[in-house]
């Protein structure tokens, strides 16, 4: 519970339309991992109401829109941290448009390694020690 607070609830409630700074990967993995896990989550239960009720199956895809909709500001401003952190600009998440060649090349940026020390976005965030606590941080470092 302990990854979750600290990566997930933590850039919802402190960071969530904060697009400056730099974002670590495991802060931005983590993110995307508890994300998905909640998106499953609503998947599993919506599917469930389903086949209960055709009526109640009608809630699944409102609940994935308010899911999708409340999460989409801190997910824009982590990635665009994420980006940051590696010294590009934000602008660049518009390369996610290309055809399948985009989001190659975005999860390889998001994948590499943050510049060590100060760039123009801000300092190291290793160096802070934010970005989420550290549990994680040796494998993800």
């Amino acid at each position: 519970m302990s990854a979750f607070q600290n990566y997930f609830m933590d850039t919802i409630k402190n960071r969530y339309a904060d697009f400056d700074g730099r974002a670590r990967r495991s802060e931005f993995w983590y993110f995307l991992l508890f994300y998905m896990a909640i998106t499953f989550g609503v998947m599993i239960v919506a599917g469930g109401l389903a086949m209960i009720s055709p009526e109640l199956g009608l809630v699944a895809p409102v609940l994935l829109i308010i899911l999708s909709l409340g999460l989409l500001i801190p997910n824009l401003a982590l990635c665009i941290r994420r980006l940051h952190d590696t010294n590009k600009s934000g602008w660049m998440l518009l390369i996610g448009f290309i055809p399948l060649v985009g989001s190659i090349i975005l999860i390889v940026f998001y994948a590499t390694e943050g510049d060590r020390g100060q760039n123009q976005y801000g300092p190291d965030p290793k160096s802070l020690g934010t970005g989420g606590g550290n549990l994680g941080d040796d494998i993800l470092a």
